[in-house]
């Protein structure tokens, strides 16, 4: 079992920028890659970004490419996502994800999840 347990999001203004953080126990947290998915009312949970075992590959939905980054620090068993230039759009629960060996953009290839950090933002 992984346990993971989102921290960092909150109100902000667009144009603004957030820090997330998901903090990873359990299992040797080198071993998984990690996502980030996100779900706003009403609609579907689709991914931000992604990252392997070691950091060094990293994948990012269209519509973050540029403003956001994705980054590990497997001393810390710990996965962020630096948000820059928020836009309401991004309005959203935020969820980081754990899956063996390859990073995925499919949320169900990923075994497990933390509870959700919600990102709130205003115009």
């Amino acid at each position: 079992q992984v346990q993971l347990v989102e921290s960092g999001g909150g109100p902000v203004q667009a144009g603004g920028s957030l820090r997330l953080s998901c903090a990873a126990s359990g299992r040797t947290f080198s071993n998984y890659a990690m996502g980030w998915f996100r779900q706003a009312p009403g609609k579907e949970r689709d991914v931000v970004a992604a990252v392997n075992r070691n950091g060094e590959t990293t994948y990012y939905a269209d519509s973050v490419k540029g403003r956001f980054t994705i980054s590990r620090d497997n001393a810390k068993n710990t996965v962020y996502l630096q948000m820059n230039s928020l836009k309401p759009e991004d309005t959203a629960t935020y969820y980081c994800a754990a899956k063996r060996s390859y990073y995925s953009d499919w949320d169900k290839a990923y075994d497990y999840w933390g509870q959700g950090t919600q990102v709130t933002v205003s115009s």
